[in-house]
């Protein structure tokens, strides 16, 4: 039984076939025009175009359409029953301003607008005491006067429920009965903060009918393939399991790419790398010390999903990226994207905007013949014709603006990578670079200068690299519970009831014997953050974490436990990397052609590539271009590429400097 990765992009639908004679690699690569109105369209015309349609195989599907539905407000309207007194928790939220110097700071809108965020009696104390009794009735009534306002989900959220589901329980019961699709707080996140807690079951409770009725669509239009999809802590998981938790998928396609960049890097002999994942709209970059951390107060939109998710940060720069002058009269690129329709200049399909694609056609980068492996001509007239508009309005010549273009979404794409190493105590220069996504090849070089890195790392179909992460990923699944308190042994046995209740899930997914990790979120008392830790490091694992973070440690102060934290893994059977054919430091029988390309230093003559013919051992100094159908690299001058056993292009610093 084959596996294929399915990796929705906003311009790009990657897939990639893993299957066949072990150690064969990827044995089917393909790229489809994303269809944004209706993404199935594109997955079905994808799994048609490599014969997968109505298999057997086994589907991994990386999904933007529970993000898409935050993003957009798409969803049907849904409710939100809480305990008397805070219904306006989730307006209120926290006294933090993610953007400090903003003079007039807006938060963003609830989920739920204030006349569907409805309260009861009835209340549970903090020590589990019940301080008020539930008004089940009252219950009964908020809920047939939902069904007759034509609502069909609502999302339960009561004080310390977490602890003390009972009430929380009984709500959702009588909502249930009543013909309500129902989220309680307890089912999705057990732990405490009521905000996050609340926002999260709210968002899991919004996308929802969005997401299953997606996913069962495309499970019946695809045939007898069992569909699995990408979740955002790295692991995959059946899609009517996802339907039942859609909000573990909002970061689904950006964490395909890490597992993979993760894989790669391994592979080559690099645990710490930087991935660095350029499509069509935006950039994703994560730092990977080995593993990549797992985070828990991800943002969607300014809404909070304290759900594990690995630590991405996104930011408003693709291929597609329109560039403008902005108030003050500055170039500046993104976040607006051209997408897959009309796309940029270059696509031909109407697009009028330049873009960071169009530049690279202008400088002579993109050939304009060779655009996926041939399959797509680029509009060489229509980029020119976009940049010129752009440098008249600019005051700059064409040249200077499409250089101009790369440099801004450089700097965009600079500032996302330190905010993920420098500015959380890691020096990017110890890390390897792993440039992948249709356009991350392009920029890479670029990207380790201005950040002091020796090393990028291309791996093979760089443009489908998120789609093979998917298609080699591990079911995973996570739990968490509040443990607040001091720490002693009955953590062992929240451990041990929340392993066991893991198994019995990944079971029903048809994995045995899983393996289980567990952590720990410790604290000193009285602070009001955590730092996650080995469940059998204890003190010294977390004082040793808080010294490294934060340069103290506090041997009198008490540490006490937040939350207990569970990890099942069920490995799966793909095939290893393949080794590259192996050849000499001359890689000249890859050559294409030569021609001049426009780099910020000047115009060079350029050697350009075909990198289904390189061989292992092969050298390429700069300047250069590698061209393959999923992504192009490219090898500016001052750097020289060579390609390791496994095909990756490692494109290092110190490569002969040739003049104009």
């Amino acid at each position: 039984m084959a596996r294929i990765g399915i990796d929705t992009g906003g311009t790009f639908t990657d897939f990639v076939r893993l299957g066949g004679e072990p150690g064969s690699g990827p044995c089917a690569v393909h790229k489809v025009l994303s269809t944004p109105d209706d993404p199935a369209r594109a997955v079905l015309a994808g799994l048609a175009g490599i014969g997968a349609l109505g298999t057997s195989d086994r589907l991994v599907h990386g999904t933007t359409v529970a993000t898409n539905a935050l993003l957009t407000r798409s969803s049907p309207p849904v409710a939100f029953l809480t305990t008397r007194g805070f219904r306006d928790i989730l307006e209120i939220g926290r006294q933090d301003r993610p953007d400090l110097y903003a003079l007039e700071p807006a938060r963003p809108e609830p989920l739920v607008p204030r006349h569907l965020r409805l309260e009861v009696a009835g209340r549970i104390g903090v020590d589990g005491t019940v301080l008020e009794p539930l008004d089940e009735a009252a219950v009964a009534r908020i809920a047939a006067r939902l069904v007759r306002a034509g609502l069909r989900s609502a999302a339960v959220g009561f004080l310390h429920s977490f602890a003390w589901p009972a009430h929380e329980r009984k709500a959702a019961a009588i909502l249930r009965r009543a013909g309500l699709a129902v989220c309680a707080s307890f089912e999705v996140l057990r732990e405490h903060r009521e905000y996050e807690r609340f926002s999260t079951t709210v968002v899991n409770a919004y996308v929802a009918p969005v997401v299953s009725r997606y996913l069962g669509r495309l499970a019946r239009a695809a045939g007898g393939g069992r569909l699995s999809v990408m979740q955002s802590n790295g692991g995959i998981v059946s899609w009517r399991a996802c339907a039942r938790l859609p909000a573990r998928t909002v970061l689904s396609g950006p964490a395909g790419g890490v597992v993979a960049a993760r894989e790669a890097g391994r592979a080559a002999g690099f645990p710490r790398v930087i991935s660095f994942d350029m499509g069509g709209t935006s950039t994703d970059v994560c730092l990977i010390d080995g593993e990549a951390r797992l985070a828990t107060d991800l943002r969607i939109g300014g809404i909070p999903v304290a759900l594990p998710a690995i630590d991405v940060h996104t930011v408003g720069a693709g291929g597609g990226s329109i560039a403008r002058v902005d108030a003050g009269g500055a170039l500046a690129v993104g976040p607006g994207s051209a997408g897959a329709d009309p796309g940029p200049a270059c696509y031909g399909r109407g697009g009028r905007e330049a873009t960071v694609t169009d530049a690279h056609v202008f400088l002579g980068l993109l050939p304009p013949d060779r655009f996926l492996g041939g399959r797509m001509a680029l509009d060489a007239g229509s980029a020119a014709a976009a940049v010129s508009r752009l440098a008249r309005r600019a005051g700059l010549s064409p040249r200077a603006a499409a250089l101009g273009i790369l440099r801004v979404a450089e700097a965009t794409m600079e500032r996302a990578i330190r905010v993920v190493s420098l500015e959380r105590g890691h020096d990017p220069s110890d890390f390897t670079l792993v440039a992948f996504g249709g356009a991350g090849g392009l920029h890479g070089a670029a990207l380790a200068a201005g950040l002091g890195m020796e090393r990028v790392l291309v791996p093979p179909d760089p443009g489908s690299l998120s789609a093979l992460g998917m298609a080699r990923a591990a079911v995973v699944q996570d739990l968490s519970q509040a443990a607040l308190g001091p720490l002693g042994p009955h953590l062992g046995g929240i451990r041990d009831a929340l392993a066991a209740r893991l198994s019995r899930s990944m079971a029903a997914e048809g994995i045995a014997g899983p393996r289980i990790d567990a952590s720990l979120d410790l604290r000193y008392r009285g602070q009001s953050f955590e730092i996650e830790v080995p469940f059998d490091g204890g003190r010294e694992a977390f004082e040793e974490a808080h010294e490294r973070l934060w340069l103290s440690r506090h041997p009198g102060r008490e540490v006490e436990a937040v939350s207990v934290r569970v990890r099942a893994t069920g490995e799966v059977a793909a095939p290893p990397p393949a080794a590259w054919p192996r050849g000499g430091a001359d890689g000249s029988r890859a050559l294409l052609f030569s021609r001049r390309a426009a780099f910020p230093a000047g115009e060079r003559e350029t050697a350009f590539f075909d990198r289904a013919l390189l061989r292992a051992g092969n050298r390429l100094p700069g300047p250069a271009v590698v061209l393959e159908p999923t992504g192009t690299t490219v090898v500016p001058p001052g750097f020289a590429a060579r390609v390791d056993r496994l095909g990756n292009l490692l494109v290092e610093r110190g490569g002969p400097e040739v003049r104009p």
